[in-house]
This record gives structure tokens, C-alpha cells and sequence, in this order.
């Protein structure tokens, strides 16, 4: 029999790895395993790559097959095989890293005594399993899971032969076909009612006709049309929004054209040159050749007219150059039209319309209906113009209702179900209706634009639906999450992990599959969500890898039953239950993904569940608990976290989050087997007040660390050498070996914000330097600390502040317990140009000259400082918006300096009774100095008034 490769290619499958098989992991570790790895194994492992790159094609053959259904177990075993496939390559990455860890430690002894060099090199002559294993086990074990993995391939291969399945290029072809057949071409008629989007009809019409400042069309400084756009997943109802936007400015007369052309996704420049003119014209545009004829044509009859044009369906590759450039020439004949002119577009993604030329503010996402809105909506499909008497309508409507909370809010939906429901007006069909499946004659639409993303894309989307429906996801956290996962795919050296998953989430949120939540308060964060209808696809494309259990019925003594499929490879449970983990997870042996728990967790997470969870879940990446709790109900002991934690070698997420920790002092202890854990990418403790590692050796050997999360003190050690760091909120500086200052001076990939704190023991400018803090360009926060009456001596303080100069781009500074005599150079020169937020808190001397150095300030806050006057250049600081003075006991001043116009909240709290009441006169000088502020709250140390000005 030919061999499996020339079959896949005879019968012609040539296609893309799908998202659940596109996994970065195996082209990147095939690029380092013969450069570390023995002949033998090298040789043995490199079988596997050609193997895997078949397994990808097979499995899209299978997934893209209309046989996929009879195909279901074949299509499973192909994926674990893959994702085996996937654990051996990650074994051997462990077991690379592991070798380079003793390698540098080897290294670094050999300035040592000759007999501690000895005695490393017995060590690890005797302990290392790389002598003999170089793959991470060994090569009996290793060829058996290989030819496992053949064998599954060329199953595959046969029974994929046998059915003579067409190509997949031919396959897509014809999906893309049967997608757009559902996809009709839309008219700019409307159809005879739209129910629910007139407030969104009115918004937009208000800004089609807003008027435009800038220069008429025969200038170089602006277009004559502005970009106004509408952006939702399939079947949202953007077109139908846009035809109802149509309709109303065809009444209207302040445009003098409007053009509606159906874009599409492989369109041709000339065609949508031809649709424009016949829009512009109401005649037959000549059949011409010559595109630049068309485009003088186009140009002569847009020339001095106002238009309104709507390019519907509009679709966007940001990764292809051709479609990008094609967009730019539909737009170009559209300058010879008058000012004021408008294009309004509808698209899937949100990168469309602004590649057209929309801001921001202009990208409209589509509305989700209100649930009665929506309910008239599916009942007009059902019921318009049916005769029937009013029992009968009621007796309808009550179904209809039960219907209509089945369609998930999809107006697609609504349409397709009301239009089977019109047909046939009698009860019993409608309840039959009612008791399907309607999504899924409502779902092709969505599965077809969830494969128009990457790959990679793909299956980050489908990993969230782990999480239950309504869940609201956080950005950074969703893309770590994602990075732990192995869904980065790296395209060229340098690339970030990160920087690559915020591509992915970016693109969902373009497209519609994540959406933004509305904030209930201005300054509330960013949270997203999955739309109801989508959750469900992600639940279609994820199949049996992603499993929740939503017990949250065992809060009132309920315990649902809980059938876990097993081959479930990422599971969340809602609240914690040791018997659930016991029984049935720690049985689950291929779980990659376990997140336990939530803020109504009230369970102590107790030791022997964590042995158990670490001693047979071998191939977690990603355990997340919260809990009330950890191990202990004694207060006042140490959680120690057990040693068998050193197995779990696969995991690069770990998240211990207890809702409070009870005594002050207590600690959780990581085990020295914790240096194990090489693979290890983000600690998250939450509010554990101190986390201890056992010793230095533990941290040195993370190499891959990019973020420890603690609200507490992490008690880090020895931790220069973790040059992929990002995220290390506070360091506390010691006189101890491996606490110095300079630990800070490689770690340039932090960011976010730095707290250093125990600077008083810091002896001098040159020590300060080696924290390389300028080179830290990440950072957005620095918090310099001394503790207040320190040993250090005003001069050595000011010393150290000068060799702490700041990255450039900072945005916010805070000094705190700074006695220094002066403030350093670089607040003038040198340093960052665009701080926009200053606190100096516990400061003895005067504020620095601030006028330079914080030419952007909006705000600064100034606290518990022994000065005898406030800064007379305030009026300077144009940019200030909010000035807080505050519990600065020395400060008896009779006046304030004269405050910038620009400050919009200000706060006093000071002993002075003169100020106090100059403040609070009308007609003082200083009531005069702050009356134009709008928020104004001056008082005591201790007792608070306010005064608001209008």
C-alpha cells in the first residue's frame, strides 16, 4: 500500500491546519530538537514531525467532511493523537530546559573549590535522566506512543480513502458557495417592517448629518465624505439597520445622492464601479474594459454632489496587502463629490470600517434586542398577515414566547424560525417547533464566519466557552490564559507571546465574538463577554475539550449530578467540592485546564486534595483555585504547599487565591521540588499576605517567569537571571545576598507597575544605576520608597534618586519617605517627558521645580510632607486637573499660590484655620484662587467640609 502521505496528497487534501491542531508548540520545538538532543532520539523524534504535519491535514478532511457526524470517534482519536503528539514535544522541552538550568549552574561553580566541582558532576552523573533518556523518557516508551500515532494516521488514512471524499479545496469551494447562497445580495430596500431599531436608525442619521470642519474636495487636507459604520456578527441585522438608514434619507433631501452596493467578500473593483455609477445614474453602466474610463465616468457624475454611499457587507483581511489596496481604490473616485459627503458601511469586524477611514466614535456595534422587542420581532415573521382569531393568537403568542428564548436574540434566527412557523398556523406544529433544535438551522451563518478567522484565532475563541454563559472576561487575563495554553503562534524571531494573544483577542473583538460590556460606572474596568448565540458556537467548536460544571446549587445544600466526559481536556468548576475533585477530576488524566472556584467560595482547599490533584494530573498547564482558604483551619500556622507539587512539569499557570487570609503573618510556603517547574509562566497568589520560596535555587530555576501577581510580599530571591519578567508589582530591597538592587538591572521586559520599597539601605548613586531603570521601558508606574527616618542621610538619598532615573515614557511617579536634601537632574532633563500623575508622600524637603518635568501633569497629590509652604509654581502647570493637598501638619501658610484654570478637583486638609476660612469667604483671595474650580473640598486633618462651586 502506498504510504499515507502520497494517499493524502492523491486524493487531494491540501488543506490548512484547523484551530484545535495548529499548535505553535511542534514547529517550534522541531527547529531545537536535534541541536540537544542524542542521535537516536533525534532521529526517532524527527519521524514525528512529518507524521504531525499529515495528522493536521487528515483531521481537517475529517472536521471539514459533510460526514463528520458518522466520523465522530475517528475524529476524536485523531485529536489524541495529536495532542499527545503534542505532550512528547513538550516532555522534551522540559527536559532541554532542565539540562540548560544544571549546564549554567555548572558553569557558574566552576570558579569554585575543585572538590564542590566534583561533587556536581557525581551528582549529576547519578541524577539526571537525560544520560539515558534524552527526550524526557525512555526510547522503548517513546517509539511506542510514535508508532501509536501511525497507526491512528493511517486508520484514518483508509477509512478516509475508502469514502472517497472529495478535495478539501473542492469541499471549501463549495462551502464558501452554500455560505453565500444563505448570504442573499441586499437591495437598499427595506424590508415592509423593521421592529426595535429605530433609536439605533436616529443615531446614525445624526451622524450622516453632522457637518464636517474642514476644507472643500479640491484641497489636499481632507476627503469631502466622512466613514459612519455599523459592525456585528453574522445575522445581527446590520444590513437591515442600514436599509432602514437608506430609506429615511431617500425622503430626506439633504443629500442629493444615495447609492447602496453590496460589497461581498471577493469583490471586483470594476464591478463595485459599475454597481456605483448605475446607483448614481439609474441606467446600465457601459460594459468597459479599461478601468480608468470607468473611474472618469464614476467621477464626472459624483462631481459637486452631496452622496450618501453604503458599502454593505464589506469584508477586511488586515494580513492581505491586495484586499486592503483594492478597498482604497473604491474609495478613490469619491473625491470628486461635494463636502459633507458620507459613506456608511456594515461589516463583521470593526477593522473594516476603520480601514475605510471611520474613528473610533463612529463604529457602531449592532444592538442586541430587548427580549419583548425581540419576541414581536419572531412573532411578525410568524403571524404577519395570517388570518386567526384572537384566542388562537394567544394561544400562538404563548408558544411564541417559549420559541423566541430558544433563538438566543438572533434576528437571523428570528427570521429563518418565523418564516417556518408562517407556513403552518396550527398548535401542534408550533409546539414541535418549539421542542427542537432551531439554532441549528441558524447556525451556519455564524460557523462560517468563525472559519474566516486565523487559526490559531480559532481556537482561543472556542476555549472560552470553559467558562459559563454571561462570564466576564478581562482582557490580560483571558491572553495569559491563552499564552499558558500554547495558542501563540510565533511568526517571526522576537515576537512576544503576549503581544500575539492581544492580536487574537483584538480580532475577536473586531469581529463581534467578544464584546465589550457597558460600564456601569465611568471608571469601572473593561470587561467583555460571549454573546449567547456564540457561546453556543464555541461550545460547537471546542467538542468535548472543554467542559464546565456550574455547581452552584451546592451553596443551597444541592448537589447536582455531574457526568464528566472523559477525554475533557480544560474543565471550570464553579465552587469548590472536594468530593467532585476527589471522584471524578483527579480521574481525568489528560486534563490540561483546571479553574476551581469563586468570590462565594467558602471552602479550605485541604492538603490531601492538592496531593491527589498534583499526583495525578500530570498534564495540567493551567490550575487556577479560589478558595477561602488553604490546606489549614489553624490560623495561625503556615500553609506549606506539598512537595509532589514538583510533578506537575507540564504546568505554566498556577493561581492559589484565597477571599482573605485570616491571622497576620502567616505565610504560604513553596516546596523546594517548585525548582521542578521550568515550564512555569505566571504565579498569581491574589491576597496572600507573604509567600516564601525555600530557597534561592527555587526562583533561579524559573526561567520561563514572566508574572508574579501578589497583594502581599513575595519574598523574592536571586531572581536577575529571569530576564523574561513582566510583571513583579513590588521588590523589597535587603542587605541579603540575592536582594540587592541590582536583580532589578536585566529585567527589561517589566511592566506595568514597580513598587521598591527599603531604599534607605541602598549606600550610593553608583548601586542606584544597577537597577537599569531607564532601560525598563514597559513600566507606566514607579514607586520609589524609604522608610521614613531611615538610616540613610539626606545626602546619600538624594544620591540614590538621582541614580534612579525613570524610562521615559512613564506615565505616573510616586516618592515616598524621601529626606533627600534635593530632587535629582533628570526631573529637569533627562528624565521622563509625559508623567501625568505625581504623589510625594512623607517628604521633608520642598517640592521640586515641577514645571519641566510635568509639563503633562493632570495630576498631583502631595501628602503627610513636613513643609512649612506649598510650591508658588502651581499657576504653571496648565495641564492640571486635580490637586490634592492633604495631613501636612508643618504647613501654616496664610495663602495659597495662585492655581492654573484647568484644575477641576481640588482638595485641602490642613490645621490653618486662617486658610481654612480664607478659603471658605466669598470674596477672599484665596476664595477667589479657587471658585472657578468645579469640585472643591477643604477641611481639618480630621473633619471634613465641603464646598462645590458652580
Amino acid at each position: 500500500m502506498a504510504d499515507p502521505l502520497t494517499a493524502v496528497v492523491a486524493i487531494g487534501w491540501g488543506m490548512k491546519a484547523v484551530g484545535w491542531v495548529a499548535s505553535p508548540v511542534i514547529s517550534d520545538l522541531f527547529k531545537k530538537a536535534s541541536s540537544y538532543l542524542g542521535f537516536d532520539a533525534s532521529e526517532k523524534l524527527s519521524e514525528l514531525e512529518p507524521k504531525i504535519l499529515l495528522l493536521e491535514r487528515v483531521m481537517g478532511a475529517v472536521e471539514g467532511s459533510p460526514c463528520r457526524p458518522r466520523l465522530e470517534g475517528l475524529y476524536n482519536k485523531l485529536k489524541s493523537a495529536f495532542y499527545e503528539a503534542e505532550d512528547i514535544l513538550d516532555d522534551v522541552e522540559y527536559y532541554r530546559l532542565e539540562k540548560k538550568i544544571q549546564d549554567d549552574r555548572l558553569k557558574s561553580e566552576v570558579a569554585g573549590p575543585s572538590r564542590r566541582l566534583k561533587q556536581i558532576w557525581s551528582a549529576m552523573a547519578t541524577s539526571s535522566p537525560l544520560k539515558h533518556q534524552e527526550s524526557g523518557m525512555s526510547k522503548v516508551k517513546l517509539k511506542k506512543k510514535l508508532d501509536k500515532i501511525e497507526e491512528i494516521i493511517n486508520d484514518a488514512c483508509k477509512v478516509l480513502e475508502l469514502m472517497n471524499l472529495p478535495s478539501i479545496s473542492g469541499a471549501n469551494q463549495t462551502h464558501v458557495v452554500a455560505a453565500n447562497s444563505r448570504c442573499s445580495v441586499t437591495t437598499s430596500r427595506p424590508l415592509s417592517k423593521i421592529i426595535g431599531r429605530d433609536e439605533d436608525c436616529d443615531k446614525i442619521v445624526a451622524m450622516l448629518h453632522e457637518k464636517e470642519e474642514h476644507s472643500q474636495p479640491d484641497t489636499n487636507s481632507a476627503p469631502c465624505y466622512s466613514v459612519v459604520g455599523i459592525h456585528g456578527i453574522s445575522g445581527s441585522g446590520k444590513s437591515t439597520l442600514a436599509q432602514l438608514v437608506c430609506a429615511r434619507e431617500k425622503k430626506d433631501v439633504h443629500f442629493d445622492l444615495v447609492m447602496w452596493v453590496h460589497v461581498s467578500q471577493d469583490f471586483g473593483v470594476d464591478a463595485i464601479y459599475m454597481e456605483m455609477f448605475e446607483a448614481a445614474t439609474g441606467t446600465s453602466c457601459p460594459q468597459l474594459r479599461n478601468r480608468d474610463t470607468l473611474q472618469d465616468m464614476l467621477e464626472e457624475k459624483l462631481h459637486g454632489k452631496r452622496f450618501l454611499l453604503v458599502l454593505d457587507d464589506v469584508w477586511y483581511n488586515i494580513r492581505d496587502v491586495a484586499q486592503s489596496e483594492s478597498l482604497q481604490q473604491i474609495l478613490s473616485p469619491l473625491q470628486a463629490g461635494e463636502a459633507g459627503s458620507k459613506i456608511l458601511v456594515t461589516s463583521r469586524t470593526e477593522d473594516a470600517l476603520l480601514a475605510l477611514g471611520a474613528t473610533k466614535q463612529r463604529c457602531i456595534p449592532i444592538s442586541v434586542l430587548d427580549e419583548n422587542v425581540f419576541c414581536n420581532l419572531l412573532m411578525h415573521y410568524a403571524l404577519h398577515g395570517v388570518p386567526a382569531d384572537d384566542h388562537a393568537r394567544r394561544t400562538l403568542g404563548d408558544i411564541g414566547k417559549d420559541i423566541a428564548k430558544k433563538l438566543k436574540g438572533s434576528p437571523l434566527a428570528a427570521r429563518i424560525v418565523g418564516g417556518q412557523l408562517h407556513i403552518r398556523q396550527n398548535v401542534e406544529f408550533w409546539r414541535s417547533i418549539r421542542d427542537r433544535d432551531l439554532l441549528n438551522e441558524t447556525m451556519g451563518a455564524l460557523w462560517w464566519s468563525y472559519h474566516h478567522l486565523r487559526e490559531q484565532v480559532k481556537r482561543c475563541f472556542a476555549f472560552c466557552s470553559i467558562f459559563p454563559r454571561r462570564h466576564l472576561l478581562v482582557r490580560h487575563e483571558l491572553v495569559k490564559l491563552w499564552v499558558a495554553e500554547g495558542f501563540a503562534r510565533l511568526t517571526s524571531e522576537g515576537e512576544d507571546m503576549e503581544d500575539v494573544c492581544q492580536e487574537y483577542f483584538d480580532e475577536l473583538v473586531s469581529a463581534s465574538f467578544l464584546q465589550l460590556r457597558a460600564k456601569e460606572y465611568p471608571h469601572s474596568n473593561d470587561y467583555y463577554l460571549v454573546h449567547d448565540l456564540l457561546h453556543d458556537l464555541a461550545e460547537k467548536a471546542a467538542g468535548s475539550d472543554c467542559f464546565r460544571i456550574e455547581n452552584s446549587l451546592k451553596l443551597q445544600g444541592k448537589y447536582p449530578a455531574v457526568e464528566v466526559p472523559p477525554n475533557v481536556r480544560h474543565i471550570f468548576v464553579q465552587i469548590y467540592d472536594e468530593e467532585l475533585i476527589i471522584k471524578k477530576i483527579c480521574q481525568l488524566y489528560n486534563l490540561r485546564t483546571l479553574i476551581i472556584g469563586s468570590v462565594y467560595n467558602l471552602e479550605t482547599v485541604g492538603e490531601q486534595v492538592l496531593k491527589c490533584m498534583f499526583k495525578r494530573l500530570k498534564k495540567l498547564r493551567v490550575l487556577t483555585i479560589i478558595a477561602k482558604d488553604f490546606i489549614g483551619s489553624d490560623v495561625s500556622s503556615d500553609v506549606a504547599v506539598p512537595a509532589c507539587i514538583g510533578q506537575l512539569r507540564h504546568l505554566r499557570y498556577l493561581a492559589f487565591r484565597p477571599v482573605f487570609f485570616r491571622a497576620t503573618g502567616r505565610r504560604m510556603i513553596l516546596p523546594a521540588t517548585f525548582a521542578k517547574l521550568c515550564h512555569m509562566q505566571i504565579l498569581d497568589f491574589g491576597w496572600i499576605e507573604k509567600v516564601v520560596f525555600s530557597s534561592c535555587e527555587d526562583i533561579c530555576s524559573l526561567v520561563n517567569l514572566r508574572h508574579v501577581i501578589c497583594f502581599g510580599d513575595v519574598d523574592l530571591g536571586s531572581f536577575g537571571s529571569l530576564t523574561s519578567l513582566r510583571t513583579m508589582a513590588a521588590f523589597n530591597v535587603k542587605r541579603e545576598q540575592g536582594h540587592e538592587l541590582k536583580q532589578l538591572e536585566n529585567l527589561n521586559k517589566l511592566r506595568g507597575q514597580l513598587l521598591i520599597s527599603g531604599l534607605e539601605k541602598v549606600e550610593s548613586k553608583v548601586e542606584a544605576l544597577e537597577a537599569n531603570l531607564a532601560s525598563k521601558e514597559g513600566l507606566s508606574t514607579l514607586k520609589l520608597s524609604w522608610k521614613w527616618g531611615g538610616e540613610a542621610s539626606p545626602e546619600v538619598q538624594a544620591e540614590v534618586l538621582e541614580g534612579l532615573c525613570p524610562p521615559k515614557d512613564l506615565k505616573s511617579l510616586i516618592i515616598e519617605g524621601y529626606e533627600g536634601s534635593t530632587y535629582p537632574s533628570w526631573m529637569h532633563n533627562g528624565g521622563p517627558k509625559h508623567v501625568n500623575h505625581l504623589q510625594l508622600s512623607m517628604c521633608t524637603q520642598p517640592g521640586p521645580e515641577l514645571v519641566g518635568f510635568c509639563a503633562h501633569l493632570h495630576e498631583l497629590t502631595i501628602e503627610w510632607c513636613s513643609w512649612d509652604a506649598l510650591p508658588d509654581y502651581m499657576e504653571h502647570l496648565t495641564s492640571l486637573q486635580t490637586l490634592h493637598i492633604t495631613y501636612c501638619q508643618n504647613i501654616h501658610i496664610l495663602s495659597l499660590p495662585t492655581l492654573p484654570q484647568s484644575i477641576k478637583d481640588f482638595k485641602l486638609r490642613t490645621d490653618s484655620e486662617v486658610l481654612l476660612s480664607s478659603c471658605r469667604t466669598a470674596g477672599d483671595p484665596d476664595w477667589q484662587k479657587i471658585k472657578h474650580i468645579p469640585s472643591v473640598s477643604i477641611g481639618k486633618s480630621s473633619i471634613i467640609s465641603f464646598c462645590v462651586f458652580p
